[in-house]
């Protein structure tokens, strides 16, 4: 079966702000005794759980046919040789969450094997619902929007995230932190890789980049870019910036100069 992706992706839209309701009425009353920690500074919660269930549920019922991938493991079904996947991250972003900082996002993708159709992004703080379908542009409240038209890395505001439980490569990551710090207008570490992906998607980033990042965490906001007219890749090549662990996003003007920097620091074959 092919779905309907336009069609498809308002109906995940609902979902994620259904679930972005449940999350935003949790920031009042949220519980910190109920926090888990799964790994150094990996941090769960039951919104984290209770949204994934929501969303789940919601998903599985408008379209059956297709397996996933979750960050809570709700449904233990990541099979490869499923021709679609629901790739979500309910709550993107759960340390801001819990400390009460304001960026924080729903974030679901439908990927056909390891290539992103469908995405929405849900900012919940700035009730901001960005989704975008293949070859149908991408949408913010439902408006259409485009990356920026900033052409040289200097007239650019980068966004990224820093590793934040596995720091090896950090030597390389900082020389690369470096160079782009001297040559842009800043970088701003927003703590919501979907929330990054989709700020790119609408012009307000001109890039982001990180390494050590999940598919669910990427997966729906890099089709947000690439139907915003931007690029995504790996760090030093095209291929796969989803499931490889390192992406590179940006307007698509200033792609090639930010790889250039990348190859002057990053080797080929490091290990994420």
């Amino acid at each position: 079966m092919t779905p309907d992706l336009l069609q498809l992706s308002q109906s995940v839209a609902t979902l994620c702000r259904q679930a972005g309701a449940f999350i935003r009425e949790q920031v009042t009353q949220f519980d910190q005794s109920k926090i888990v920690t799964k790994g150094l500074h990996d941090l769960v919660s039951y919104v984290d759980k209770e949204s994934e269930k929501m969303l789940v549920e919601g998903l599985q019922k408008l379209f059956p046919e297709a397996g996933f991938v979750t960050e809570e493991g709700t449904v233990a079904n990541d099979d490869e040789s499923v021709e679609y996947r629901w790739i979500i991250d309910p709550l993107d972003g759960t340390t801001n969450f819990i400390h009460g900082l304001p960026c924080f996002a729903v974030s679901v993708a439908l990927a056909r094997g390891v290539v992103p159709v469908l995405g929405v992004v849900y900012e919940v703080s700035r009730d901001e619902c960005f989704r975008g379908a293949e070859g149908q542009g991408a949408f913010l409240n439902d408006k259409p929007i485009r990356v920026s038209a900033a052409a040289s890395t200097e007239d650019t505001l980068i966004a990224t995230g820093l590793p934040f439980y596995k720091f090896t490569h950090m030597d390389a990551y900082m020389a690369i932190l470096t160079e782009y710090a001297q040559h842009s207008r800043g970088i701003r570490r927003w703590g919501s890789a979907a929330t990054d992906l989709a700020y790119v998607a609408c012009g307000r980033f001109d890039s982001y980049f990180e390494f050590n990042i999940n598919a669910y965490d990427v997966a729906a906001g890099i089709l947000l870019v690439r139907e915003a007219g931007g690029r995504v890749t790996q760090w030093l090549k095209d291929g796969d910036p989803v499931f490889s662990r390192e992406t590179l996003a940006t307007n698509g003007l200033v792609h090639d100069q930010m790889q250039a920097v990348m190859k002057q620091h990053w080797q080929e074959g490091f290990q994420l």
